[in-house]
């Protein structure tokens, strides 16, 4: 079964990469991530799965589709094992991009991570909120 997530990546500035970036580099390896609840979430990704790649920053929107294509791992640029990466690869650019704000004023997503817990970098996506998000960025 295929599970859903969401993804921030701050998409400018000496440690940003964006959207863009991915499709020109078809893959990357999905790493930086040290807060517990994310880690957390990403020890139950799996080859397959569809994640919304979220621009933070001042963008603030969901603006594309990854896909998951390996098992976690550790990070290799680590020396702590707990700190693990996935590989991910480009799958398509939203029709338009859906920002925070349009999130935030939907009350389907009111008891989101997105909404509640503002800080985390990686989150699943309820398939509700997954088609949701999908219907606003055909908009």
């Amino acid at each position: 079964m295929t599970n859903f997530w969401l993804a921030k990546q701050e998409p400018s500035g000496p440690r940003g990469y964006n959207f863009e970036q991915l499709k020109k580099d078809k893959t990357t390896v999905w790493d930086g991530v040290h807060n517990n609840l994310a880690l957390k979430h990403m020890k139950e990704m799996k080859p397959k799965d569809q994640v919304f790649f979220y621009h933070t920053g001042d963008e603030r929107q969901a603006v594309g589709i990854m896909e998951i294509t390996s098992k976690p791992y550790p990070n290799p640029k680590e020396d702590n094992p707990r700190f693990i990466v996935v590989d991910v690869k480009y799958k398509k650019h939203l029709k338009r991009a859906v920002t925070l704000d349009e999130i935030k004023d939907n009350k389907k997503f009111e008891n989101w991570e997105l909404v509640r817990i503002s800080r985390l970098s990686v989150m699943p996506v309820p398939k509700t909120i997954w088609d949701e998000i999908l219907k606003l960025s055909q908009t």
